[in-house]
């Protein structure tokens, strides 16, 4: 079957739910041994101090505020040498699990038991986001759909002064539309002078908007957070990028941004029920966007209509603001810029965990050879 573009723009805009994108915690703050001495709890330091290579003007720390089971306790602050993870938790209907305590979850380091240091649930971070769209010929037909699902979706999720999006995109090669701005009006007015033409180079565009958000513009004040956070909308078929599937993959995990994208692939069969068609196969396209997810802690949708796009952007404002926020500080060798897998499990029977596979460990800019 196919999309049928007209009458999805214009159902778009009026089905969409809105939702909202909250949280990838961590910020250098305090040494953990002076703020525990003040009574305060410390949390992990920014992506790029613990998992990525440091880089000259490396983003300022971040902290963030989870909320703790039972009364509320002081924000967490940041300290060095700490990996930060958001999780989501899931039972087999794919609702969403919330009420789990740190004794609930065991986090794995290369095979290696890791002792949990902080840990809360829900977050609300202001969001850096980066929107990649596709503007190569392969997607001519269906650049419409993209420009109004792009358009709806940031007008519902930028808050003015708080969250801020650049726009990409990409075909023969990317190339940055609109810098970072919280004025919805102006990605908008970007968005619609889009034209579809050339070859598609994601790889390279996923580099760069990576790159970009590695030194976002952060909030006034002392706790400069954010959650860094990349939206695709693609058919994932990539034939021009000078930058491989992996220095993708690589650059979005330096970077800790969670990658969410949306297929604009039409490989679809109605089986029985023509109302209730399904996704029977994942096409190379798919299967690229879906690594993209599930490598950085994202999530990738297929959808068919546009109320199941809708359905899609509710279940993730749903996903962020039902998570939790763990770090630990690594148990082993000293970082040699090594990649290292994260295994992270519950002891509830039947529960789906997700979260990034893993990271860098780099020792901070500064440190000794034996830091975290």
């Amino acid at each position: 079957m196919e999309f049928r573009i007209a009458a999805r723009a214009a159902a778009f805009r009026t089905g969409l739910r809105s939702f909202a994108f909250l949280a990838i915690l961590a910020l250098l703050a305090l040494p953990a041994a002076s703020a525990l001495a003040q009574g305060q709890q410390q949390s992990p330091p920014p992506p790029n101090a613990t998992t990525a290579p440091p880089a000259p003007g490396s983003a300022a720390q971040q902290s963030a505020a989870p909320q703790l089971p039972g009364a509320p306790e002081p924000p967490i602050k940041v300290t060095t040498g700490l990996v930060h993870l958001v999780v989501t938790v899931m039972d087999h209907h794919h609702n969403f699990i919330t009420d789990l305590d740190k004794g609930d979850f065991k986090i794995l380091e290369n095979g290696t038991p890791q002792d949990i240091r902080f840990f809360g649930r829900e977050t609300d971070l202001p969001l850096r986001i980066g929107l990649l769209l596709d503007t190569s010929n392969s997607i001519r037909p269906r650049l419409d759909f993209e420009k109004d699902a792009a358009i709806d979706f940031l007008t519902r999720v930028i808050r003015r002064d708080k969250d801020m999006a650049f726009l990409m995109t990409f075909d023969n090669e990317p190339q940055i539309i609109q810098d970072y701005t919280s004025d919805a009006s102006l990605l908008e007015s970007a968005i619609r002078d889009q034209r579809a033409g050339g070859g598609t180079a994601l790889n390279d565009a996923i580099v760069m908007a990576s790159e970009k958000l590695i030194h976002p513009p952060l909030p006034r004040g002392p706790e400069a957070e954010v959650r860094r956070v990349i939206v695709i909308i693609s058919d994932g078929n990539d034939n021009l990028s000078d930058h491989t599937l992996s220095d993708a993959t690589d650059a979005a995990i330096r970077s800790e941004a969670a990658i969410f994208t949306v297929s604009t692939n039409t490989d679809w069969l109605s089986i029985d029920d023509a109302s209730k068609p399904r996704k029977y196969n994942l096409d190379p396209g798919d299967k690229i966007l879906q690594n993209f997810a599930d490598q950085t802690g994202g999530q990738a949708f297929f959808p068919y209509r546009v109320d199941d796009l809708a359905q899609s952007f509710y279940d993730i404002g749903t996903e962020l603001r039902s998570q939790y926020f763990i770090a630990y500080s690594p148990a082993g060798p000293a970082p040699r810029g090594e990649y290292r897998k994260i295994e992270v499990e519950t002891d509830r029977k039947g529960l789906l965990v997700r979260t990034r596979k893993g990271y860098y460990a780099v020792a901070p800019s500064g440190a000794g050879p034996s830091a975290q």
